[in-house]
């Protein structure tokens, strides 16, 4: 009698697939969750869906800024709010950064209003969510992905939410200064301060509406929490940890210094988000028991 054949699945192991849900009940289920998330992390796949969401935010960063001051400066006539976001960027970009960006934003404050502009250059900032739903619908096993025109439909619409958050965020915080008369260093503080729940609202937005799937709201809402404050606390590692990159760019690149540290931080910030996405498909708070994930 023939010996049966032994097939052996060579194929790799799809990163994107969700592991069996787990109920957060003990220490030890929440350092097994944060392993399969830092494994998740190591995954070729993750990496180029984060480089790719990292270079559009180089190429939308500056536009969105300019959108934003313009509609400020322009369209409120409201000088002191565009001025708190030119403050803002000046102290994540100080002048030791080797670009004057603040001056730049000046100058781009005293541009001539024009709707068509303002379109183009949100337009031109919705870059950064076509690569990010892709790695969403992966992540919640999504069956197929937005058409490019309803992506970008989806995407523009995200922006312009995005930007009257930001807006509403640099309001208050310009009202707050201008009745309370604070100082500048105050100023920065307040606004970290509103940025944490604006953030938070952003995150979740992607999260919801991003994946072409229907997604519970009640599992987002942890993940969008602590992915803002990880995001928060990555701004300040940034910030102390610029003098040594600044360097150490200089030395082995110096024409990229700028491109390469704002791709570089982008970067993390995506990975972070990318974690917090896959968490959430994952781990099922207040589960009574493991469940397997759908197939």
């Amino acid at each position: 009698m023939p010996a049966r054949p032994i097939y052996v699945d060579l194929r790799p192991k799809d990163p994107f697939r969700p592991s069996p849900q787990i109920r957060l009940a003990s220490w030890r289920a929440v350092g097994k969750s944060l392993f399969a998330s830092l494994r998740f992390l190591m995954e070729t796949e993750v990496h180029v869906y984060a480089f790719a969401v990292a270079v559009n935010i180089l190429i939308s960063f500056y536009p969105f800024l300019v959108a934003m001051i313009l509609i400020c400066s322009r369209l409120l006539k409201w000088r002191e709010a565009s001025d708190v976001i030119i403050q803002t960027v000046a102290n994540y970009f100080p002048d030791d950064f080797g670009l004057n960006l603040s001056g730049y934003l000046r100058q781009a404050s005293w541009q001539k209003f024009s709707w068509l502009s303002l379109l183009l250059l949100f337009f031109t900032a919705n870059g950064i969510f076509t690569p990010l739903e892709v790695a969403f619908n992966r992540v919640w096993r999504a069956k197929q992905n937005r058409s490019f025109v309803w992506n970008q439909v989806i995407s523009l619409g995200l922006i312009f939410i995005c930007g009257a958050l930001v807006l509403a965020s640099v309001c208050f915080t310009t009202l707050t200064v201008g009745a309370g008369g604070l100082a500048g260093s105050v100023q920065s503080v307040l606004l970290h301060i509103v940025a944490l729940p604006v953030t938070m609202l952003l995150i979740f937005l992607m999260y919801w509406l991003l994946p072409n799937c229907t997604i519970p709201v009640d599992r987002l809402l942890l993940p969008s929490a602590a992915v803002a404050i990880l995001l928060q606390i990555s701004e300040y590692i940034n910030l102390l940890t610029w003098p040594w990159l600044r360097d150490k760019l200089r030395a082995d690149v110096p024409p990229f210094v700028q491109s390469i540290s704002i791709v570089f931080w982008a970067f993390i910030a995506t990975l972070i988000i990318l974690a917090g996405a896959e968490w959430a498909a994952r781990v099922k708070v207040g589960s009574p028991e493991e469940v397997s994930s759908e197939e």
